[in-house]
């Protein structure tokens, strides 16, 4: 008879708290490498001359490359290609692969990647490297989140995700001021490989450090027991037949072996077709979750907005306002405002009482009213009104971070969360921030008039509040505590505690006595 007995691992020297510090750390080195890319001192300018027939050379990858808006624009979307192939994969992969272990494959891939960045010598090559980095953050952000909204106190689930998510501004920000600085000293290329040494200590952690377990994810331990019963009986089985057991001669040692290798290569296949119909099965989950559906339109209209403004913000500075330290002006004004806002958000939704209607009313608003300030804001001429308008404004539209992460973790069920975040942010990238900055590079080389493409780029906020607007009215469900497929006992899962002081699940054989 089998018995099994749950005895409780020793809790990580992790507590929900330094995982969090950990996650923003991660996360806030991700976006200071997008918002250095996108500084005057990394990103650079294109060489000039005059018409009395001076001319100066270009500077940072603009200029040493020759690229133009357009080239300039696809580099900030170049990561994309990676993410969108890389996110699905590795959100699929965590159902059957410890999570925290596929984190540290991605950062170990990211900080090759940007290493590889600094080594770039023309456009196509950096642009390679840029891929390879959105295969490297995939992993990251489908599983970060659904790791923080586990271990978050319940009455501060918001915050926390608001603390993690308000690193991207802040990075965007960091971004923009350490790729000046690093860009009016030394080479651009430098602005890399620091980032690569920042990251390095958390890649080798993601292997080093005890695996961690996701809310609706069987247990590494739990699988391992199975797969050693499903062997055990395999063997067994094996062994009758090689004994002549039942009346049949034993078989050869070559025969046995290619039976093995055969059923080896018949298992493998089945596994990646199970991977391909779950996947399937799931996407199809997420696509009829009216609530879901919304909440990321919504986001994606709003992401067109940020990212062609995390770009091109420091150039349009630059040139509308004749700003001689754009990089650090706006980089000063995202991180003040992105932290203020992202907090504030989170700790508003969660006084209100966090709930999905609540999120959805949170995020119209505050994108509708950050719409009109950072509209207004590119009317004036002063420079000081355009920043006292434009910080009012960002304070609002960063203060959505928190709720609608929440709307993705908690309008699914636990096993679907690493999915459903990586659709959204590949929904986000794809329809949004990647074509936005192409687009505007293309728009404002047709009208040359950068307050003119600042304004019909703000006004696309608008249809982003409307959409969310809709998600109020849309019945709703709070599926956190729902269960998941993937937990194999009513036993087994009253064990799993706070994923940091996980239990291991122990099996033993003992013969009974009839």
């Amino acid at each position: 008879m089998i018995v099994s007995s749950i005895a409780p691992l020793q809790p990580s020297w992790f507590s929900p708290k330094k995982l969090l510090v950990v996650f923003c750390v991660i996360n806030l080195i991700n976006y200071v490498d997008r918002g250095a890319i996108a500084s005057n001192g990394v990103n650079g300018s294109l060489g000039t001359c005059t018409e009395g027939g001076t001319c100066t050379s270009g500077t940072g990858i603009q200029g040493d490359f020759d690229l133009s808006n357009f080239e300039d624009g696809c580099l900030s979307s170049a990561f994309m290609v990676g993410l969108l192939v890389a996110s699905p994969i590795f959100a699929s992969l965590a159902k059957s692969v410890n999570p925290f272990r596929l984190i540290g494959v991605g950062l170990s891939v990211w900080t090759f990647a940007v290493v590889g960045c600094g080594l770039s010598f023309n456009f196509w090559s950096i642009t390679i490297c840029r891929m390879l980095v959105g295969v490297g953050e995939a992993s990251f952000i489908s599983l970060a989140a659904p790791f923080i909204d586990d271990n978050a106190p319940a009455a501060q689930k918001t915050v926390w995700l608001a603390i993690f998510y308000m690193c991207i501004p802040s990075g965007y920000a960091l971004g923009y001021v350490y790729g000046g600085l690093v860009g009016s000293y030394t080479n651009w290329r430098f602005a890399f490989w620091g980032e690569a040494i920042l990251m390095l200590p958390f890649a080798i952690l993601g292997f080093v450090m005890k695996p961690l377990q996701l809310k609706g994810f069987m247990p590494a331990e739990s699988k391992e027991v199975l797969t050693g019963m499903e062997t055990g009986v395999s063997e067994v089985q094996d062994s009758g037949v090689s004994n002549g057991k039942d009346g049949l001669f034993p078989v050869e040692g070559d025969v046995k072996y290619s039976t093995i290798h055969k059923q080896n290569e018949v298992n493998f296949a089945t596994k990646i077709k199970g991977q391909i119909s779950r996947f399937t099965k799931d996407m199809k989950v997420l696509l009829i979750e009216k609530v879901y559906v919304v909440n990321v339109l919504g986001y994606i209209a709003y992401n067109f907005v940020i990212g062609a403004y995390s770009y091109w913000g420091p150039k349009a500075g630059y040139n509308i306002y004749h700003m001689t330290d754009a990089d650090l002006i706006f980089g000063g004004i995202t991180i003040v405002c992105g932290i203020l806002g992202t907090v504030a958000g989170g700790f508003l939704l969660d006084f209100m009482t966090s709930s999905i209607p609540n999120a959805f009313k949170l995020l119209s608003a505050a994108t509708f009213f950050g719409a009109i300030f950072c509209f207004t804001a590119f009317c004036f001429s002063n420079m000081y009104a355009f920043l006292a308008l434009f910080a009012v404004g960002e304070l609002l539209v960063f203060a959505t971070q928190g709720p609608v992460n929440y709307i993705c973790l908690h309008c699914v069920k636990p096993s679907m969360r690493p999915l459903a975040m990586a659709m959204s942010t590949v929904s986000i990238h794809l329809f949004g921030d990647v074509p936005s900055s192409p687009l505007v590079g293309v728009l404002e080389d047709c009208i040359n008039n950068w307050r003119v493409t600042a304004l019909i780029l703000t006004s696309i906020f608008i249809p982003a509040a409307g959409i969310w607007f809709i998600g109020i009215f849309l019945p709703s469900v709070d599926r956190f505590n729902e269960e998941s497929e993937n937990q194999i006992s009513t036993t087994e899962r009253s064990s799993i505690t706070p994923l940091l002081e996980g239990t291991k699940t122990e099996t033993t054989e003992s013969a009974a006595e009839p």
